[in-house]
């Protein structure tokens, strides 16, 4: 029987979003929002455009710290922070809310996979990963702000699951990386125009990290994502 179309929709039938997917791109945005108000002077008064600058520099990853680390074999707290912490700054309104729709895109797949737990550990092994190689690789005094190593994670787990399915099926298991292939050339083509810093080298990573995170986090091994992936 069709459902009325005078009659609002069952909510039974819409999925919510996952807890930890949904207050991961609350806490992002709503820290994009306070820099947005601060840059127009609502909050913070005639210097407010300067709150975005200071918390870049206080919480921003800067990759000469890992080499001044492991240099001097001191690991102080305030710098360690700074690979939880640079995911939840950007640049502008517009890389964080590019963040925030892939979050509450891919991470919802994620999440209702692998379980919320697992959909956070991804995105942040797969920042703290992806500036640790930043950092290690290349010399670039650019710091590294946003939450795209972490969304590049979720990609990572995204592909794994298309890489399941579409291994369950029989069906070609390199068309699952179409995505990734995908931005990585735009990544390359932006990158050859107009040149910038080097964080593709920190998503790449944070994808690697999350793909590979997957075959960890799976409880129940291969027949658990096979399941999930044709109940959905």
């Amino acid at each position: 029987m069709s459902q009325d179309p005078n009659q609002p929709p069952d909510p039974s039938a819409v999925n919510p979003l996952p807890a930890a997917v949904l207050a991961l791109a609350t806490v992002i945005f709503g820290v994009e929002v306070l820099f947005w108000l601060a840059d127009r002077g609502v909050i913070g008064g005639p210097g407010g455009e300067m709150i975005r600058i200071d918390a870049i520099e206080r919480y921003a990853f800067f990759g000469a710290s890992v080499d001044w680390m492991i240099q001097n074999r001191r690991f102080p707290p305030e710098l360690l922070v700074r690979f939880l912490t640079y995911p939840f700054l950007h640049l502008s309104m517009l890389n964080c809310v590019m963040v925030c729709v892939f979050i509450l895109a891919l991470g919802k797949m994620v999440a209702e996979a692998f379980g919320n737990l697992a959909m956070l550990v991804i995105f942040f092994a797969a920042s703290i990963g992806g500036a640790l190689v930043y950092g290690l690789v290349l010399d670039d005094d650019f710091p590294l702000v946003g939450g795209f190593p972490g969304v590049y994670g979720l990609i990572g787990g995204f592909t794994f699951l298309m890489w399941v399915r579409k291994r369950a099926l029989g069906e070609r298991q390199i068309t699952a990386f179409n995505l990734i292939g995908i931005l990585l050339a735009l990544q390359l083509v932006f990158s050859l125009a107009f040149g910038g810093p080097g964080d593709w080298l920190a998503d790449l990573s944070g994808f690697a990290i999350g793909f590979g995170a997957c075959f960890l986090l799976v409880p129940g091994g291969w027949a658990r994502i096979r399941d999930a992936l044709r109940n959905r």
